[in-house]
């Protein structure tokens, strides 16, 4: 099955960093909607080592079909030497705010 519609997680290292990329998003019309939840604690192991770090969460909502482009924009703009970009399918949920987001993503 496949889902016309995602939710893409991508952690930031500043809240400055974050709002970065979510003008750019929604200036180009590639996400509806970018929430920022700030205060996020990440646990990771990074070069063979386990590292904590204060991190900013951007939860992305937009059209399968953007998800290479907002890969490649958010890696333009990103600090880090791998930034996480996950995608998950909205396999439902409510229909007017599905068709909202399918009206205001463009391009």
């Amino acid at each position: 099955m496949s889902a016309e519609f995602v939710v893409i997680f991508v952690t930031a290292s500043t809240e400055e960093e974050a709002k970065k990329i979510e003008s750019t998003l929604l200036d180009q019309r590639k996400a509806a909607c970018v929430n920022i939840i700030l205060g996020v604690k990440s646990f990771f192991w990074w070069k063979g080592e386990i590292e904590t770090a204060q991190e900013v969460l951007l939860m992305i909502k937009t059209k399968t079909s953007k998800l290479n482009e907002i890969i490649r924009i958010v890696k333009e703009i990103h600090s880090y030497e791998t930034p996480e970009i996950i995608a998950l399918p909205i396999i439902g949920g409510n229909e007017d705010y599905l068709r909202w987001i399918g009206k205001e993503v463009r391009g």
